[in-house]
């Protein structure tokens, strides 16, 4: 029903205006005692029709197009954005369900906002999956998960073959938190999996959504680490530390997440390359600033941070077999 109200209503208010017609063309009467009151009623009745008629006209006339109605209706249904892609939204917490399903979906969001705390003989530093996943994975243009479960298996270039979903997250276990893979079918990974195919419950399969990765950087631009230097002391340093070293808390959980040195990725992760961290600090650094930096600015900032001092990836000269590989690889 709210869906037909939605699509047609200036077909109900076509049928509004004819049932007032109607009653009114009864209401008329040519008989010789019919009473001055009741044409003055007749006619104000006839001028009322006048005026919807006038406006289910104009109605018609701004009416969007079916398809317009329904990529404009209600964020839950993660209606389409540009190009008619679905967009990210983060489903309401109410909806995972009370049962072992909901408890590993649960379990999945613990793991991914506390990777360091819940996850110690998988992580090498002292980040957290949602350090670049940011808000709960589920933040367009920051590498959100939503979606993913319905894209993979896909082809991935750095290894040449077809990886599975729980592969790429032990990606991010070996890169990202310079640590060790899970075993493929635990408890963990289930529940990581889990989470995400939540995330994804309103995404159709097989569409990647709008906002999906990070947002696009000139990857023409000539580094200059120097300038680099100078931007990061100035908008970085505040919440990374002087050297990238980040800001922690007593139990070694992080405040902000550090860029450079032993407690963060290794030469191996994506965001160790410089165009793709320029790619993230474009849509998203200064920490609730994003997009204010130019692309030469993030490209600079990124040549600068990514080639700080940093745990050393092994086996990475195997990446990208097929000779593939992007320019700005660490190798």
């Amino acid at each position: 029903m709210i869906n037909f109200l939605r699509a047609k209503p200036s077909s109900l208010l076509v049928a509004t205006i004819f049932a007032i017609s109607a009653l009114s063309m009864a209401g008329c009467s040519n008989s010789n005692e019919t009473k001055a009151v009741d044409r003055l009623e007749e006619a104000e009745a006839l001028a009322r029709v006048k005026a919807l008629e006038a406006r289910a006209e104009t109605l018609k006339g701004n009416m969007p197009a079916a398809s317009d109605m329904s990529a404009s209706a209600g964020g839950g249904d993660a209606a389409g954005a540009a190009g008619g892609k679905p967009a990210i939204n983060m489903p309401d917490e109410s909806t995972i369900p009370d049962d072992e399903r909901g408890a590993a979906i649960r379990r999945g969001l613990q793991i991914v906002n506390h990777t360091y705390k819940e996850m110690p003989n998988n992580v090498g530093n002292q980040l957290n999956c949602t350090s670049c996943h940011l808000g709960n994975g589920s933040e367009a243009f920051a590498a959100p998960w939503n979606g993913l479960p319905g894209i993979f298996p896909i082809y991935r270039s750095r290894g040449g073959r077809i990886n599975s979903l729980q592969e790429r997250v032990n990606g991010c276990f070996e890169r990202s938190m310079d640590g060790k893979a899970l075993d493929l079918g635990s408890d963990d990974m289930n529940a990581i999996i889990s989470y995400m195919t939540w995330l994804s419950q309103d995404m159709p399969v097989g569409v990647s959504p709008e906002g999906r990765g990070f947002v696009k950087v000139n990857k023409e631009l000539e580094p200059n680490p120097e300038t680099g230097e100078k931007l990061f002391a100035e908008k970085c340093s505040v919440c990374h530390g002087d050297n990238g070293e980040g800001q922690y808390n007593d139990d070694g959980t992080y405040i902000y997440p550090a860029v450079a040195g032993d407690k963060s990725f290794n030469d191996g992760a994506g965001m160790a390359r410089t165009y793709t961290a320029a790619a993230f600090i474009k849509g998203k650094m200064p920490f609730g600033q994003g997009n204010t930096l130019s692309d030469q600015e993030a490209v600079d900032i990124a040549a600068y941070f990514t080639h700080l001092p940093r745990p050393v990836k092994a086996n990475k000269d195997k990446d990208w077999p097929n000779g593939d590989a992007p320019k700005d690889v660490r190798r």
